[in-house]
């Protein structure tokens, strides 16, 4: 039973998740996870990954018709590394049930702090504003979307900060660029792990729907900001990656006392 405060804190966290899709494209389930485990307090971790995907696929989907809107979207590229990665996210959120959940919240502490430094390296990277599926980046798109599924569904996240870093690896688009069309892929990771959940039972939905709706606001103030400040990008996922480098310490400290 969701008491008022947890709804409370789940409108809350549900903004933070959408303002950060919105935003930067990814930090959905980057943030979603801790924050229902340690801020809402769902005491199961497989609970709390399973009803942040689907949260993080909804709200991703609302950013993804914002930045739609905007022209940003490569749509051949992005169904294509989405196609791949369903596959890989359907294997990984089998194997991730299989792991006990202190164990997984650890491992995700040690993703996050790689996609920190991922961040830091390559988000600031300029590319191409247009960009279209070829013969020579089909395989790239294919290979990495399928990798980058397979993480997704493991640790029951988005994926949105190792998809954006996948799409300029593999077609040289901007930032801009990646980071909208990021948000097709982080739907599709979203929903079928989310689905993968659903049929183990591992979802509340009560609080998936407070996180929905939180998120629907925070997405739309995050794309306003992206559009104006996506030239200072590189800035804002330096402070945005700091952020990430203390949860995951702060994650990885609780459960090696807890161990």
């Amino acid at each position: 039973m969701m008491t008022v405060m947890q709804g409370a804190l789940g409108l809350a966290s549900g903004a933070l998740v959408g303002f950060s899709l919105g935003l930067v494209g990814g930090g959905g389930s980057i943030l979603a996870v801790p924050l229902m485990v340690y801020v809402v307090g769902v005491p199961e971790p497989h609970v709390a990954i399973g009803t942040s995907a689907i949260a993080v696929a909804a709200n991703a989907a609302v950013n993804l018709g914002n930045h739609a809107r905007g022209g940003n979207v490569h749509w051949s590229c992005a169904l294509v590394f989405a196609a791949a990665g369903i596959a890989g996210a359907l294997g990984g959120s089998i194997l991730g049930k299989q792991v006990d959940g202190q164990n997984l919240l650890a491992l995700f502490a040690v993703l996050m702090l790689v996609i920190a430094v991922l961040m830091l390296k390559t988000r600031a990277q300029v590319g191409e504003h247009r960009v279209e599926i070829s013969m020579s980046n089909t395989p790239s798109l294919l290979a990495l979307g399928l990798v980058t599924g397979a993480l997704s569904g493991f640790f029951g996240i988005g994926g949105g900060f190792l998809i954006v870093p996948a799409l300029m690896a593999a077609t040289g688009m901007s930032i801009m660029s990646a980071i909208s069309s990021s948000l097709v892929a982080v739907t599709a990771f979203g929903l079928t792990t989310a689905s993968s959940y659903a049929w183990s039972g591992l979802i509340s939905w009560k609080l998936a729907l407070v996180f929905i709706l939180g998120g629907l606001l925070g997405g739309l103030l995050g794309t306003g900001l992206a559009r104006h400040l996506s030239l200072r990008r590189g800035a804002l996922n330096t402070v945005f990656a700091s952020i990430i480098i203390v949860v995951a310490l702060y994650m990885l400290a609780r459960n090696i006392y807890i161990t």
